[in-house]
């Protein structure tokens, strides 16, 4: 059985009781304690704003692993920073359709934007102070699922969809601003830590966002629904499926 946190000695200070008593919650959610890794990492994520090697014993011990199975998860998934993040991470697709409508070119101007020109800021490197207000994370992604938009962006997980290197620069500068532009589609910005919590599974600190509206944001397209709007309008049907499966062919013998 599992040993609650909040009763053995904090990894650090940074660990408070509501995080203790949280993880206590997510556990308790789980027939195996193991299981609970993942949304356990989001939560320390999202009071550190990455997760440190603290975050990675914290982890270890709230579910009796050890610090190298919490790091395999944790270097494995892209989700999961293991340097400090800005307020802001925006993520920009550099995959083949984006990268070819526009995509490496927003990623190389906001590199220069956010950094210099003899020194562009490189992926998951922050502009300004981690954490503080206006501070931006930068990282080039590899596909963000909507390629019908492209190229897209995303900020804290956010779509910002048919992007320029215009739009990109602005977007980004009204971040450093202390703004929070309306996504595309999906919910009102906050800031990263808030994501992280709701990741985690928590949504009663939407960092100052009505939850409401947190869940019931926009999140369709009009580009991503036109082939079934064109089918709907012609009276296309896909074939019904065979009452038997077509036979396969035979497998080669072994030799």
């Amino acid at each position: 059985m599992t040993v609650p946190p909040q009763e053995k000695s904090p990894v650090s200070p940074v660990f408070d009781e509501l995080t203790r008593q949280r993880t206590t919650e997510i556990i308790s959610l789980y027939p195996e304690s193991r299981s609970a890794l993942l949304p356990l990492l989001h939560l320390v994520q999202s009071v550190e704003g990455y997760v440190s090697p603290d975050g990675i014993r914290y982890c270890a011990e709230a579910l009796e692993l050890t610090t190298a199975e919490v790091s395999a998860v944790a270097t494995f998934y892209t989700m999961y920073k293991r340097t400090p993040c800005g307020e802001h991470l925006v993520s920009v697709c550099t995959n083949t359709l984006c990268a070819a409508l526009g995509g490496d070119d927003i990623y190389a101007r906001l590199r220069t934007q956010l950094g210099t020109e003899d020194r562009p800021l490189g992926h998951e490197e922050t502009a300004g102070e981690p954490g503080s207000t206006g501070s931006v994370t930068l990282e080039h992604a590899e596909c963000l699922a909507a390629c019908d938009l492209a190229p897209v962006l995303q900020v804290n997980y956010e779509y910002f969809d048919n992007q320029t290197v215009e739009s990109a620069v602005e977007l980004v500068d009204a971040l450093r601003r202390g703004e929070r532009p309306q996504p595309t589609r999906g919910a009102p910005l906050t800031d990263l830590r808030t994501v992280e919590l709701e990741l985690a599974g928590f949504t009663d600190d939407a960092g100052g966002v009505d939850t409401t509206a947190r869940v019931e944001g926009p999140s369709g397209a009009i580009e991503s629904v036109r082939g079934a709007r064109m089918a709907e309008e012609n009276g296309w049907t896909a074939p019904a499926l065979p009452d038997e499966p077509p036979a396969m062919p035979a497998l080669p013998e072994k030799k």
